[in-house]
């Protein structure tokens, strides 16, 4: 697994909720940062200076826990046997 920080800078509905269909939501997130090299965002900001994440959801509840300000934990976990596979 590896894991990395990053900051919500934005958490935007896209399409409002109608009587048919869900909200959409568009989210971005960006690498921490800071200049003191002993913290835990500079620790994480020396090996992730860089780069984006942007997702779309239409899942409220998992938009809702996103706040535009805060930082998250994103782990990345290998799939050692993905559905469908032999």
């Amino acid at each position: 697994m590896v894991r990395a920080k990053f900051l919500v800078k934005k958490v935007e509905v896209t399409t409002p909720r109608s009587a048919n269909a869900s909200a959409g939501f568009a989210i971005e997130m960006q690498p921490v940062y800071d200049t003191n090299p002993n913290s835990e965002n500079g620790q994480f900001y020396k090996w992730t200076p860089g780069g984006k994440i942007e997702l779309s959801t239409i899942n409220e509840e998992a938009a809702a826990q996103l706040k535009v300000g805060e930082e998250v934990y994103v782990d990345f976990t290998p799939v050692t046997n993905p559905p469908g596979s032999r």
